[in-house]
């Protein structure tokens, strides 16, 4: 009688559990950051993931889902953690400076390393309102929002008075954003430390929004 083929499944080289999941969200990292959202497929991401598309749905549901979890969610979870680390301030026992430092500096390192994020915010205005919802950008406007209310609280303990208190922190995200995005076109290969550029943006927060006249 003759001996019975392996199959499939037992030549296959069994994973370590999550494998394929983290193979897929670094991936999907690295070619959101180079490609934007509507132009990176599903196949792309798992070819490069070196795993089936098969279980890149089955793991994340589609395209929309891959991207809220590897690059919205990192995004809201660090803002949600400054909303509960500016609730737990008390504002005579705070170093101003240290806390601009700690938000604008971690907000940076986020972007940075999520740079997909950055490409697809900019592009946003080009995808349907279904699409928008379900790669999480409604949560980067929920966090936002409540950004916008911690700012308009900061202005009010400053004694500062502003139609829009809320443009403030908004336009501070913008001004990360921007030198994120843009980091390449202002410094070609060769961007200052880390350390100088968020240093120059705490100083932009410090002396531009906070210190404004009443």
């Amino acid at each position: 009688m003759p001996a019975r083929k392996p199959s499939v499944q037992q030549n296959a080289v069994r994973r370590p559990r999550g494998e394929a999941r983290r193979l897929l969200l670094d991936a999907a990292r690295d070619l959101f950051a180079r490609k934007d959202y509507r132009a990176t497929t599903t196949r792309e991401i798992a070819e490069a993931a070196g795993v089936s598309e098969y279980l890149l749905f089955r793991h994340f549901g589609s395209k929309a889902g891959l991207f809220r979890e590897a690059l919205v969610t990192p995004f809201t979870t660090f803002l949600d953690e400054f909303r509960d680390t500016w609730r737990s301030v008390v504002p005579e026992k705070t170093d101003e400076e240290e806390l601009a430092r700690q938000f604008v500096g971690r907000l940076y390192d986020v972007l940075v390393e999520h740079q997909g994020l950055v490409l697809t915010l900019v592009t946003a205005d080009g995808l349907g309102d279904d699409e928008l919802e379900a790669a999480g950008i409604a949560d980067i406007r929920r966090v936002l929002n409540v950004l916008g209310e911690i700012s308009a609280e900061g202005m009010r303990l400053r004694g500062k008075r502003s139609r829009q208190p809320d443009l403030p922190a908004h336009s501070t995200v913008a001004m990360v954003v921007g030198m994120v995005a843009l980091r390449s076109t202002f410094f070609g290969g060769a961007p200052p430390p880390r350390e100088a550029i968020v240093d120059e943006l705490v100083q932009a927060v410090l002396h531009g929004f906070l210190h404004r006249p009443s």
